[in-house]
């Protein structure tokens, strides 16, 4: 689309009343004289008065047919950031209306950040929650960064390279997600120019080279096919677009051919009237040209995200050379060209209704995937990840089109479903057949998502996912896991301090003043302020120390009370056993994977931020480092009836024999211990290394095994290592 730019306030008006008559263009007089005001003074890189950006921002923003309001927001959109205007101001001017919108699109300028990145990150999330409550936020700011783009040849080398960037990877997919696609071609085209200047112009001139004859080429074909359609009694205009330079570039960077490799440079567009003549004009088109296979799209039926709907067809057509028709109908092809802006209602500014609702999904998804994410640079990568993705199209058992990131899993289906079913999913069918979580789905698959109440998510889950959905609330899940942890092990901690000093430290748990003290520790709540005991941020003597005069008038009772906080079961970070924490069995808690603790060896309890309370074998390596920060070790030991069995590490030496493996093997068994890994690695001075992860009960029940191997011929030593996994 070829945008006019607009030099004065009279076209601009003009252009409004040409699609909205009864326009209150008072207003946008009195915005662009206020914005006049403002910038006076002000110029830009290119010399020319400052005003004149805000004038082509709202020049363009009237071809996308919106408001008065937004017209208004597009002329007043950096009187916020660049001149001593305040938001209060502009409400009591022009409307709250059109102050939230151009605070939406102003840049966060009174905060301090680090690194350029951080700073943009910080902006694009502000405005991607401001566009969630109002769309036009997100129209202004492509507009914005649009005629920026048209004009950035004033800047540094350094600064092109730079805005051109961020323009690719943000804006330019973000005006492709909306289904603007002239947008983003134009953005693209623009960003290419700057970014990779040379393969630019050479793709240019050869386009130059070839335009005389493409257009002959084109223009044969368009006769062609109205000729077809007026025999056929087929309603349809067919013109002929160039394809733009990036796509062009695109294609012979990813199929790695040469210029002269690519023949679909043009693609001829029909515009016919019904859906269902879209499909007679597709046969009619293959009964002239043969198509090729595996080039025919059906976006008709199956839309993307975004809206497009279009017939693809990839045909080999005279002298050979392949030609793309799409085909559409008239209200498919003004959605496409202008996505959801084609929606968007002036009547009821920023929000749509019916089936126009539909349109702002994905938006809302968006931000509903990203507003927990507080790390500005997982944020972005986040954001990338889902502006950038190819699609596939699955179908649910009832039929269903659902579409996914290319690379997605029947996990990520699960969460794009619902939280709760990603959160209970184990498995999935794949046309009728079991597949594991891990299978990338493909288009057309029949997806069945298998749940169960008794799972939960895992860890491991984020190595495989593909959408920032699916792994948002993964965390997000362990997140609220933790706080539920830190929460019950912090006022076990507590109570075991307090019932140190007093038998009867309730009245303590529930008094006004450990409110209080949790407020001066910056919690709004003593849940929080258990938490931060519970995360070993803050030692429970630290609380019970302020209570130090209470007690010394409580009861000078000393008869030990039951812990106040009941046993809790472990949450399967092991299974094998349980150890004892102040008296109590099944407490919260892990072993830790550095050491791996069994039954039988002294061990010490230490409190790691954000997991709880570990266990450590004493003579853990890690746990010496740890041992200074005395306020986070906790007394514990095994029980005594424990049951159960633990993973050990252990490394054999020996000759390098036939059938020392399989003797070794059968030593542990008569141990009735069982083998969960084994790695063997030979040396060149004719020896070999065993290394295995075996299960055992205890440290007794481990020194038999370490007996028994000793005995097979050939072993020079067996011992337990730490760390090996």
């Amino acid at each position: 689309m070829n945008v006019v730019h607009l030099t004065d306030i009279e076209q601009l008006m003009e252009q409004v009343v040409a699609y909205h008559p009864e326009a209150d263009t008072s207003m946008i007089r009195r915005a662009f004289e206020y914005s006049v005001k403002a910038h006076e003074g002000q110029t830009r890189q290119t010399g020319e008065p400052y005003v004149q950006h805000p004038l082509a921002v709202a020049g363009i923003l009237t071809f996308l047919k919106l408001d008065v309001p937004a017209i208004v927001a597009g002329l007043l959109h950096d009187t916020l950031e660049d001149t001593v205007a305040t938001q209060e101001e502009l409400a009591q001017e022009f409307g709250l209306d059109v102050s939230r919108l151009v605070d939406g699109v102003t840049k966060i300028g009174q905060i301090s950040f680090e690194t350029y990145e951080e700073k943009q990150a910080e902006n694009f999330r502000k405005m991607v929650l401001s566009m969630a409550d109002d769309i036009r936020v997100v129209f202004i700011k492509l507009a914005d960064r649009l005629h920026n783009m048209q004009t950035l040849e004033a800047l540094s080398e350094e600064r092109r390279k730079k805005i051109s960037q961020e323009t690719m990877e943000i804006y330019a997919p973000l005006a492709n997600r909306l289904g603007m696609s002239w947008f983003k071609q134009e953005l693209e085209d623009l960003c290419f120019q700057y970014l990779q200047p040379e393969a630019c112009a050479l793709l240019k001139l050869r386009l130059a080279k070839k335009d005389d004859e493409r257009q002959a080429f084109s223009q044969s074909l368009i006769q062609i096919a109205q000729k077809a359609l007026a025999e056929a009694g087929l309603s349809g205009l067919v013109d002929g677009r160039p394809k733009h330079l990036f796509s062009i570039y695109q294609k012979m960077e990813r199929r790695s051919v040469s210029f002269d490799e690519i023949y679909d440079l043009t693609a001829i567009r029909i515009v016919t009237d019904s859906k269902m003549n879209c499909y007679a004009v597709l046969g009619l088109i293959h009964s002239i040209w043969p198509p090729v296979p595996g080039r025919v799209k059906d976006y008709v039926a199956t839309p993307r995200s975004n809206l497009y709907q279009s017939l693809h067809t990839t045909v080999v057509g005279p002298q050979g050379e392949y030609v793309e028709f799409q085909i559409r109908t008239a209200e498919m092809h003004r959605i496409n060209e202008y996505g959801v802006a084609a929606h968007w209602l002036y009547k009821e500014p920023g929000k749509a209704r019916g089936r126009d609702e539909e349109v702002f999904s994905w938006l809302r998804q968006f931000v509903e995937w990203h507003k927990d994410l507080s790390d500005n640079r997982q944020f972005m990568d986040s954001v990338k990840l889902d502006l950038f993705h190819d699609v596939v199209f699955v179908f649910t058992p009832k039929g269903e089109v659902r579409e996914v990131p290319v690379g997605s899993t029947p996990l990520d289906l699960a969460y794009a479903i619902h939280t709760e079913i990603g959160d209970h999913c184990v498995g999935a069918k794949i046309n009728g057949k079991l597949v594991p979580l891990r299978y990338k789905l493909h288009s057309g698959d029949m997806v069945e998502v298998l749940t169960s109440p008794a799972q939960v998510p895992h860890r491991g889950w984020l190595k495989f996912v593909r959408t920032s959905k699916a792994k948002t609330k993964i965390k997000h899940w362990f997140k609220v896991e933790e706080q539920k942890r830190a929460l019950e092990l912090g006022s076990r901690l507590l109570a075991q301090e307090l019932q140190a000093q007093d038998p009867f430290p309730e009245k303590f748990l529930k008094s006004e003043r450990l409110l209080s003290m949790a407020k001066g520790k910056g919690c709004e709540t003593v849940d929080e302020l258990i938490r931060m005991v519970g995360f070993g941020r803050l030692a429970p003597d630290q609380i019970v120390g302020s209570f130090k005069e209470e007690f010394e008038g409580s009861s000078s009772s000393t008869t030990q009370k039951e812990s106040l906080v009941p046993a809790l079961k472990s949450p399967g970070h092991f299974r094998e056993g349980a150890v004892k924490f102040s008296g109590t069995n099944d407490v919260l808690m892990q072993l830790s994977k550095c050491c791996k603790p069994v039954p039988g060896e002294p061990i010490r309890g230490y409190i790691t931020r954000g997991r709880g309370l570990t266990i450590h074998a004493v003579d853990c390596p890690n746990f010496q480092s740890l041992e200074w920060e005395h306020s986070r070790l906790v007394k514990v030991e095994w029980d005594g009836d424990v049951e159960g069995s633990h993973s050990v590490d252990v490394s054999v030496l020996t000759l390098d024999r036939p059938g020392v493996l399989a003797k070794v093997s059968a030593g542990i068994s008569q141990c009735k211990a069982n083998i969960t890994k084994a790695e063997i690695a030979t040396r060149e001075d004719q020896k070999a290394v065993l290394d295995f992860v075996i299960e055992v009960k205890d440290t007794a029940h481990l020194e038999l095994i370490l007996q028994e191997i000793q005995r097979v011929d050939g072993i020079l030593s067996a011992k337990r290592v730490r760390g090996w996994l």
